[in-house]
């Protein structure tokens, strides 16, 4: 009877107790995917991030360690923004030194993780060389929509590597979202026509548009250099003042990420030389996207806003009669 009793204990306790050990097994076999794609991208910009959710769809989870407003020129990592990084499947940043403080923290981890830098490896005959830098290269290539085509191209590859049982999928979304953009950048020139000859000028804060003026056919100039760095002299104001009077320029533009003092006087050193009265313009979007769920928040609603904050404010009697 007691050697019965035990027998049914033993059946008893594998009836229960396996199911759930098998359980456990298959969880540590299956863990969970990462936003149903299994792929945890960390990305530093928000405009980074936005191409990571284009390019990766659902088959990614996307964290972006800078959001609107923020400059990534000086942005020093933090300890909780390591701690993100170190628990990336993938860390996506623009590269050219546009996140220049944060060039140890990525060496040193991309030696342990996968790591891509989207605007290195594109075309250098169609990248801006910086002036006085010797082989440096103007790092805000999404003012350029193939350009930035072409960066999620190569993060495609990043992804298919990170992930190859999707990488088909990685490409095909790439190569469709590079085409949208071509579409876009055609558009916008379209909108961007009215502004006559003389008009196309276009002041910024800093010499982050380089890339916009080339693709859309404006004459730019930053009150500050490529990187927002470097401090504006009494010597860039005055610059800049002169070529508001020579061309007589009406509006000049701040930007989200870069304190409005520098524009203010360019205005106030423009006034002194003469110069009419010059309007601020809308602020434009450089170095980060708008906030999320805004049209802004995207990189394609961005690009979008830009050219028509700066068609309104170099042609406003064109593009009201084009509204219209």
């Amino acid at each position: 009877m007691a050697r019965t009793l035990r027998l049914l204990a033993a059946l008893l306790v594998a009836v229960l107790v396996v199911p759930l050990l098998a359980g456990c097994v298959d969880e540590r076999a299956n863990p969970p995917a990462a936003g149903d794609g299994g792929v945890r991208v960390v990305a530093t910009t928000n405009i980074v991030a936005d191409l990571a959710r284009q390019v990766g769809g659902d088959r990614v989870e996307v964290q972006a360690l800078m959001g609107p407003g923020i400059d990534p020129h000086g942005y020093k990592a933090s300890a909780g923004d390591v701690r993100r990084l170190r628990e990336a499947t993938l860390i996506v940043y623009a590269g050219l030194e546009l996140e220049g403080k944060m060039g140890d923290v990525f060496a040193d981890l991309g030696t342990r993780i996968p790591t891509v830098a989207v605007a290195e490896g594109l075309p250098e005959d169609r990248l801006r060389a910086v002036p006085g830098f010797g082989g440096r290269f103007d790092p805000h290539v999404w003012n350029d929509p193939d350009l930035w085509g072409r960066a999620g191209l190569r993060l495609a590859e990043a992804l298919a590597e990170a992930d190859p049982a999707h990488a088909d999928a990685y490409r095909a979304r790439a190569r469709a979202y590079h085409a949208r953009l071509l579409r876009l950048r055609e558009r916008l020139r379209a909108e961007l026509a009215v502004v006559p000859p003389r008009q196309r000028v276009l002041i910024t804060s800093h010499d982050a548009f380089g890339y916009f003026g080339s693709t859309f056919g404006f004459e730019v100039a930053g009150i500050q250099g490529v990187s927002t760095a470097t401090e504006a002299s009494t010597a860039d104001i005055q610059r800049i003042a002169r070529l508001v009077a020579d061309r007589g320029v009406r509006t000049i533009f701040v930007e989200s990420s870069v304190p409005p003092q520098t524009v203010e006087a360019v205005r106030a050193a423009a006034r002194a030389a003469g110069a009419p009265d010059v309007r601020v313009g809308r602020p434009l979007f450089s170095d980060s996207a708008g906030d999320p769920g805004t049209p802004e928040g995207t990189y394609e609603g961005m690009l979008r806003y830009n050219a028509r904050a700066v068609r309104d404010g170099l042609a406003p009697a064109a593009a009201a009669a084009t509204a219209r």
